[in-house]
């Protein structure tokens, strides 16, 4: 009876260990599901900035002409920050000198041409005598010589008068386009400066100064000529202008270009100074991932990344711009890397995962 008792109490227990539900299946090899997307290159708009200079468009440099080196500077018209005409005058020479001369060559050129008179009558009053033998033919000659020499030599008197005069009407240096003064660097007294570094004058034409921005040389391709640029000045200050040139090359130390961004004639911009082109309109591609698929931690901004056999990395980052629910990616894996999601904190660089595509970021992405 005993052993049948304890028969019973082992069948018992068999059967009610077989009654228990089946261990649920875990993942393959006990690796985690997570949820990742793709790096991919996507189309931003808006969202880059970047510094620049404020140039004159075109700047002209204003100096007395090279056959007025040595004259001195009798007056001074104008001051830097003054606007003027084309053709006003900005400064006079001393012509004391130059006016004297050319009382000195008016009276040559009246003495060659009693000159050129006398010998124009000695050659008259020989007309009709050739081979007449009343004169030889070696004198008529000799006499249509000298007033012919005597004409040439009062058309060189005449150019040198000429010359002087026209030194005499340079010597006001007048501006030679419309615009702005930047500059002045000359003082009643000075010698007028013919060249060099160091003009009397410099002044932008029409008062146009704009931005030359510097700018990465992977953004340039998404410029055009003609996009809107908002510029903000370091007053606080904004202005609207556009892009007006795009320089074809690239400096190969910094890799930057420089863009030339039109801007209206404002009181406020300053040549030399310093200003900050937002490009409104630009579109541009850029590397992007989730917002979702950024990590934060004291070391900064990094991803992880699902590799070859499944195994996570961790990536640093550099961000840049967000738009529809991802950022851009300045550094950091490339196109086509898979990147966890949100459950990327509870997952270590090292361990194998079970990764699933998620069609929820693509949908809301479209």
């Amino acid at each position: 009876m005993r052993i049948s008792g304890a028969l019973a109490l082992i069948m018992a227990l068999a059967l009610a260990a077989c009654s228990k539900p089946p261990a649920p299946a875990g993942p393959p090899g006990g690796t985690r599901t997570v949820r990742v997307a793709t790096v991919e290159q996507r189309p931003l708009t808006g969202g880059l900035e970047t510094s620049g200079i404020l140039v004159s468009r075109e700047e002209a440099a204003v100096n007395a002409e090279q056959l007025l080196g040595g004259y001195r500077v009798l007056k001074v018209f104008v001051e830097a920050n003054a606007n003027v005409r084309q053709g006003q005058p900005l400064a006079q020479l001393d012509d004391t000198l130059l006016r004297s001369q050319i009382a000195q060559q008016q009276a040559q050129v009246a003495v060659q041409k009693v000159a050129a008179d006398q010998a124009d009558m000695q050659a008259k009053d020989v007309e009709g005598l050739d081979k007449q033998g009343i004169i030889s033919t070696e004198q008529i000659d000799q006499r249509r010589f000298q007033a012919r020499s005597a004409h040439a030599s009062l058309d060189a008197q005449i150019a040198a008068l000429r010359d002087l005069q026209t030194r005499e009407e340079r010597m006001i240096i007048r501006a030679p386009v419309s615009g702005l003064i930047l500059t002045r660097n000359v003082r009643p007294g000075d010698i007028a400066s013919v060249g060099g570094t160091n003009p009397m004058f410099t002044l932008a034409r029409d008062g146009l100064v704009e931005l030359e921005a510097q700018v990465a040389e992977g953004d340039m391709a998404g410029i055009h000529v003609g996009d809107a640029v908002a510029v903000k000045l370091p007053d606080g200050s904004a202005v609207n202008g556009s892009v007006r040139l795009i320089e074809p090359s690239i400096d190969p130390q910094t890799k930057l270009g420089k863009v030339h961004i039109q801007l209206p004639v404002n009181a406020n911009l300053r040549p030399g100074g310093f200003g900050r082109a937002s490009f409104t309109g630009l579109t541009r591609e850029v590397s992007a991932a989730p917002e979702t698929a950024i990590r934060y931690d004291a070391d900064g901004a990094s991803v992880m990344v699902v590799g070859a056999g499944n195994k996570v990395q961790q990536v640093p980052v550099k961000t840049g711009a967000h738009e529809g629910g991802y950022v851009e990616l300045i550094q950091g894996p490339a196109a086509g890397s898979r990147v966890l999601l949100g459950s990327s904190a509870f997952v270590l660089p090292g361990d194998t995962v079970n990764p699933i595509v998620d069609t929820t970021q693509q949908t809301a992405a479209r």
